[in-house]
């Protein structure tokens, strides 16, 4: 039991109630963990994966794993951490991002035991009346307790009141579901008591609530986002996923450790021990690096990750499967920063200027320093942004 216990608290931030979790370990029956995710962009990153690879583990001990892709909770939009309404999504737009996400999930879980669950199926069939029940149970001063609808209605920033109704029909999914245990981030933490709390409403023993931290991202600072920048994307390039990770910081390095690798938190410490006594840490970021790889594609692309980065950094190689690019320019040619963003080497055109300002772009191996420089048509180009984004370039008249 006490081992139990440990491997399912191992990287947690609370466990809400442990001893309400030892009961219902002692019955001997699977729990019921229930895991949503709203389907609000395609692709998943390493920050998601702290929640899914904490369902694996849960799986592994016996437990049943409830995948709920959150359909009709995506058309509302989780106002969680927000400081404005957020636009809800189309059905269409739910529907297209759902279809991507088994595929990336069962990278990391079981599919032969893992049920996926749609919120849709029971949430479609409430009536109006069934809704201004739920709407009933909670009122404005309780949902006013949540810290990020707190200081917008401090500060005078409008909420919308389909915004209330978030956290009601997530919290009615634990119901629906007769889940016994729900994992969430810590920002998810009063969403999950909502389903605690509706559970007792609904006379069904209240789910214990497991949160997990937020992954910060490349950077180490923020929260590990594409918007930021800062992101590992589980379905980008084996060379891409091996390049970022070898970029974070040796501190940061074991906290990707806990929360993102299968290895048991013995071998971690073995692994803190013998760095601590001399071992460089690159060599352990290599094995993360190499998991992750492995995982998301295969041993024998984790292999060849290692090749080519030891190549490209150690050797200032260029890589022999450049993606190739076709620009297509006016009379005058393209301006450089607007070739890096369409060639896809940057997100923007102000990021490409400052890439080009802090020496971080190249030409056929030459730094650029001009932001004003054209590629003029015909130019055919290696573009190097970073250590780790390269692109054969071809401009073509428009």
């Amino acid at each position: 039991m006490d081992s139990s216990i440990e491997a399912i608290k191992r990287g947690c931030d609370e466990l809400l109630v442990e001893q309400e979790l030892v009961d219902k370990l002692k019955r001997g029956a699977p729990l019921r963990v229930k895991t949503g995710f709203d389907p609000t962009a395609p692709d998943l990153h390493l920050g998601h994966t702290v929640l899914l690879n904490k369902m694996r583990q849960l799986q592994d001990l016996g437990h049943h794993i409830i995948f709920l892709i959150g359909d009709f909770t995506g058309m509302i939009g989780d106002p969680t951490g927000k400081n404005a309404t957020r636009p809800p999504l189309s059905r269409e737009a739910i529907v297209a991002n759902s279809k991507t996400y088994a595929d990336q999930v069962f990278k990391i879980l079981d599919p032969a035991r893992t049920e996926v669950a749609y919120n849709s199926t029971w949430m479609d069939k409430f009536t109006p009346a069934d809704l201004i029940k739920l709407a009933a149970t909670h009122t404005v001063a309780r949902m006013l307790e949540r810290d990020d609808f707190a200081k917008r209605y401090k500060g005078g920033q409008p909420i919308a009141i389909h915004e209330f109704l978030y956290p009601l029909v997530q919290g009615y999914d634990s119901v629906a579901l007769k889940s016994d245990l729900e994992l969430g981030g810590t920002d998810q933490k009063f969403n999950l008591l909502v389903g605690r709390e509706l559970q007792k409403h609904f006379g069904q023993p209240p789910q214990c609530i497991l949160t997990m931290p937020l992954l910060e991202g490349l950077d180490g600072v923020d929260k590990m986002s594409k918007s930021k920048g800062n992101y590992v994307g589980i379905n980008e390039s084996p060379e891409q996923i091996f390049g970022k990770l070898m970029s974070v910081s040796d501190d940061l390095m074991w906290r990707y450790l806990e929360l993102l690798s299968a290895q048991t938190l013995a071998t971690i410490r073995g692994w803190k021990a013998e760095v601590e006594a001399g071992r460089n840490p690159r060599d352990i970021k290599v094995l993360l690096a190499q998991e992750m790889v492995a995982r998301f594609h295969s041993q024998d692309a984790a292999k060849r990750a290692l090749e080519d980065f030891e190549a490209r950094f150690k050797h200032d190689a260029i890589p022999e499967d450049l993606p190739e690019v076709t620009l297509t320019a006016a009379a005058d040619g393209i301006a450089l920063p607007q070739a890096l963003k369409q060639a896809g080497l940057t997100a923007s055109t102000s990021e490409a200027m400052r890439m080009i300002e802090q020496g971080g772009v190249k030409l056929d191996g030459e730094k650029v320093s001009d932001k004003a420089l054209r590629l003029q048509t015909g130019a055919s180009v290696v573009m190097q942004v970073g250590k780790r984004k390269f692109a054969k370039v071809t401009v073509v008249a428009g």
